[in-house]
């Protein structure tokens, strides 16, 4: 099963290194950040794993959890933490999915049916699919997807970034163009006409007849 923006996020039961959690369950109504790894003990994964400590309060002042998720054991992710904190100087203090029998990852499509049902005896390169980020809304619905090589490290204040969009177009009829960044002027959705954009955003520019742009609304 292909999952696509706005598909209802799989629900499981897993073992973290926080203890057992039912997802939907530990999302809550706030929104999530599910990141997943090939395998523990390798480098690209341990700088980002380190990067995403060091910005938890910046996702937690945004209602967000951070879940990580490598196909191996948790027992070893218990282990792996301690080179993380090394390497990064954050500690890990989110959530570590264990799992060894490849089921999340299978269940999110990022391995297939016929790779097993065991993690004992596979490399990184058998798991290199197992390298995306989705964020997941109060509704439980997969609101973004990005799927990472493994040789690339993911770039952790975009996906902030694209989390303050998704929050903010979520609760205003806006759109943000190419690069924005918080503060900066939105796009006023086609949906909207001149007239419910005038009561709802005052005076805005007209940069074309279906390309309006507004101050971001508070």
């Amino acid at each position: 099963m292909t999952l696509r923006i706005n598909d209802l996020a799989p629900d499981f039961d897993a073992e973290t290194t926080e203890g057992h959690i039912r997802f939907h369950d530990w999302i809550g109504d706030g929104y999530a950040v599910l990141f997943s790894h090939p395998k523990d003990f390798t480098p690209v994964c341990t700088t980002e794993l380190g990067a995403m400590a060091g910005m938890r309060d910046e996702f937690s002042a945004r209602n967000t959890k951070i879940l990580g998720i490598s196909v191996d054991p948790v027992a070893d992710h218990h282990r792996w933490k301690g080179d993380i904190e090394s390497v990064s100087g954050n500690r890990v203090e989110y959530p570590m999915i264990g799992d060894p029998e490849l089921k999340v990852a299978k269940l999110f499509d990022m391995l297939p049916a016929e790779a097993g049902d065991t993690s004992e005896g596979r490399t990184p390169a058998d798991n290199a699919t197992v390298r995306s980020v989705y964020i997941i809304g109060p509704d439980k619905r997969i609101k973004l997807t990005l799927t990472y090589p493994m040789t690339t490290g993911r770039n952790f204040a975009e996906i902030l970034r694209s989390l303050d969009s998704i929050q903010l177009t979520a609760k205003h009829k806006v759109a943000t163009p190419a690069n924005w960044k918080q503060g900066e002027d939105v796009i006023i959705t086609p949906a909207v006409s001149n007239d419910e954009a005038r009561e709802r955003f005052g005076d805005y520019e007209t940069v074309l007849p279906y390309l309006r742009k507004t101050p971001q609304p508070a």
